[in-house]
């Protein structure tokens, strides 16, 4: 394969974002980064399962102690959860309607509910994922993925999911049903394998979104002919010896490498950095703004969540910024 200069970016923006991440756990209101398109513009974390919203899935959604554990339970508010991807929308459901279980779901509530949601000129979708409307035959978006999730839940999809024999065939399960394309489909597969009602690894399969195909097409003139998902594997088997070769300080997620879903991620985010940071590359999608703004939280952040069978080891309080997971800042990646 032929890299451009954005390939050498990847790997900075992966190093820097992560270590962007542990010096905001330890020192919360300080400056995390002297990069200029890092501090003016929102990124994701390099690692997916750190992002705002899959900790509050994790830690609040699928874990907390209260919330049953069954499969169709897990199954159930993970989906509807992930259907809107908007920590806003779950919390005033369960405001109106109390803690959601599937064992005492009210289906026309629940819309009612969403209903008000927005006829008060509140957004229930989050804009990070385009959603298309499922066809079962309704006016309203919400109601028509209402009507999907009864009909997963009907034809025993959180029972199936257990059975199945691979990441990969649970995102085929999922694929199958309308309104969901291939993207959209490993996002919640991923998003259901981070509970305990699976046990894959995510080594083993991957699936590249339009932002990672437009970031793969940044990073490469000539791609040798790999497809993305060849081309997303091959970036997590190289990532010990490109950190390496750049002299950048990468320990991981508190010692767990990038996976093919985070290599997949970084590569949506380089598509958006290098608008900034290499406007003469243009890319597949030839995008030239990045539309959101980065703003400080003036909350610290909670001490972050993982799925317990990763085994890491996340020290509280936070570890200081001179500890080994971190990094000194860096300045400008490009």
């Amino acid at each position: 394969m032929t890299p451009t200069i954005v390939f050498d970016t990847y790997w900075r923006f992966a190093a820097e974002r992560l270590a962007m991440f542990y010096r905001r756990l330890a020192e919360p209101f300080e400056p995390c980064t002297t990069d200029p398109v890092l501090r003016s513009y929102r990124f994701t974390n390099t690692y997916r399962a750190t992002d705002r919203v899959s900790q509050y899935l994790i830690a609040q959604v699928q874990t907390r102690p209260d919330r049953p554990q069954a499969p169709r339970e897990v199954f159930f508010r993970t989906m509807l959860f992930k259907i809107f991807n908007r920590i806003e929308t779950w919390e005033a459901l369960e405001r109106r309607l109390g803690p959601i279980t599937w064992a005492r779901l009210d289906p026309e509530a629940l819309d009612r509910v969403l209903e008000d949601l927005r006829c008060r000129g509140q957004s229930i979708y989050s804009a990070a994922y385009i959603m298309p409307s499922p066809a079962y035959g309704h006016s309203r978006k919400h109601s028509n993925h209402i009507a999907l999730l009864l009909q997963m839940m009907e034809d025993r999809v959180p029972e199936r999911a257990c059975q199945a024999p691979s990441l990969q065939a649970v995102y085929e399960l999922i694929l199958k049903y309308p309104g969901i394309g291939k993207f959209l489909a490993f996002q919640y597969s991923i998003d259901l394998n981070y509970a305990s009602m699976l046990d894959f690894s995510e080594a083993d399969f991957v699936v590249a979104g339009p932002g990672a195909l437009d970031g793969i097409s940044k990073c490469f003139t000539d791609t040798a002919g790999k497809t993305p998902e060849q081309i997303i594997f091959w970036m997590a088997e190289q990532q010990e010896a490109q950190f390496k070769r750049l002299g950048l300080r990468f320990s991981g997620l508190y010692g767990r490498p990038l996976q093919p879903i985070d290599c997949q991620n970084v590569f949506c985010e380089i598509s958006k950095y290098a608008r900034v940071a290499h406007p003469e590359i243009g890319g597949v999608a030839n995008r030239t703004r990045i539309k959101q703004i980065y703003r400080q939280n003036l909350l610290p952040p909670p001490t972050p969540q993982f799925p317990a069978r990763w085994g890491l080891h996340v020290p509280y309080p936070p570890t200081p910024r001179k500890s080994p997971f971190s990094a000194p800042l860096q300045p400008s990646l490009f």
